[in-house]
């Protein structure tokens, strides 16, 4: 969510356009610096609930689809059998991402942001739920993927 010098209208002219991908983001780059993990739940909350510029089903297409097949990942984003699925079970009318936090988790202590989001139900990976009413489980059966453009 752009803090400053930005106008929601110009965003969201940004955001409709056809060769827009809503969601990328270099989130993780600059951790000591920004947090912009929120794009997907800001997704939901400014502009499905309370603007109203897109229909939920348009968001999760954004967020999912749209997002995996522009990075070359054709077998994700979709539900369906023979593809990946990871899922998120979200409840809209709750979706928000939270404020940033500052903590010092990363070597040698040094400082980054971390920021969480309320209205996740659940985040399911490869079949092991990793988050439950907002709370980590635990579990971390992800792996690191990499697509046609990682070269």
């Amino acid at each position: 969510m752009p803090i400053n010098n930005h106008n929601d209208d110009d965003v969201l002219e940004m955001m409709k356009h056809r060769r827009s991908v809503v969601t990328f983001s270099d989130s993780g780059a600059h951790v000591s610096q920004i947090m912009d993990s929120s794009l997907q739940t800001n997704v939901f909350s400014q502009w499905v609930r309370e603007r109203e510029a897109f229909t939920l089903e348009e968001a999760v297409r954004m967020v999912t689809f749209d997002t995996a097949s522009q990075w070359g990942f054709h077998d994700r984003g979709l539900l369906r059998p023979g593809m990946a699925a990871d899922i998120n079970v979200i409840d809209p009318e709750t979706i928000a991402p939270n404020l940033p936090e500052v903590v010092t988790d990363l070597p040698a202590g040094a400082k980054r942001f971390k920021q969480t989001a309320t209205g996740i139900l659940a985040t399911i990976v490869n079949g092991e739920v990793l988050l439950r009413s907002s709370v980590p489980t635990g579990n971390t059966p992800g792996k690191l993927i990499r697509g046609p453009l990682a070269g």
